[in-house]
């Protein structure tokens, strides 16, 4: 395999959704504290954070149970409903992400999203943006639609062959170390938002941080 340029653009990015594009892990978050101390496993938010994000929905039922808390068997179709109810309400966008898209665009450089929430998800989240949506012009990738979702690295594989561009000459943009470990088990560079996760943890899983979403062009090359 063939190692990427990093001292020149890329010819693809490819976007997590959730914390990297749309402003969604805060509530996501806060309604997982509620639920899990409702159901006999009180956490705190840096520890969901820490523990429960970047999987499936059924990842975190598994890890909630093998710590104690006695979630129903459709718990995950529960929470789903009431999660998609409470980010229809609002969800922002990550701030500097339009600039970033810009950037993306005067370059000519196609982008993509792929994530580990469900299409419904990204349908309710992005679709409250229909501007940015447009911009991605369809290429909204889900781990579960695709029935690999991260930490293997087929989303971003497929994500990469729809944008008509090789690993090796593509970017993923991530915020979880699940995320950070598909893209490097997937053979692409992958760049870290670290503004909430600890930057180590992407580290750890080959991804280079940044910290603020509009220095993202810089470390593009662009």
């Amino acid at each position: 395999m063939s190692q990427p340029d990093h001292n020149m653009p890329p010819k693809a990015v490819i976007f997590d959704c959730d914390g990297v594009v749309v402003d969604s892990e805060e509530m996501t978050f806060d309604l997982l504290v509620e639920e899990f101390a409702s159901h006999g496993l009180p956490l705190t938010r840096d520890v969901i954070a820490r523990d429960y994000i970047g999987g499936t929905m059924v990842d975190v039922a598994t890890r909630a149970r093998a710590a104690g808390a006695s979630l129903p068997d459709d718990w995950v179709d529960r929470f789903y409903h009431r999660l998609y109810a409470h980010l229809a309400k609002g969800t922002p966008l990550v701030p500097g992400i339009l600039t970033v898209l810009d950037g993306l665009d005067a370059a000519g450089i196609p982008y993509a999203i792929g994530s580990n929430g469900s299409d419904e998800k990204m349908q309710v989240t992005l679709g409250q943006h229909p501007g940015l949506m447009a911009r991605f012009r369809g290429h909204l990738y889900s781990g579960q639609t695709l029935g690999r979702p991260k930490p293997a690295p087929d989303l971003y594989l497929h994500a990469a062959r729809q944008l008509g561009a090789t690993p090796d000459t593509c970017v993923v943009i991530e915020d979880s170390p699940t995320g950070a470990r598909a893209a490097r088990a997937a053979g692409i560079r992958c760049l870290g938002y670290a503004a909430h996760t600890p930057a180590e943890r992407l580290v750890a899983e080959g991804a280079e941080t940044f910290f603020a979403m509009p220095d993202l062009l810089a470390r593009l090359d662009l």
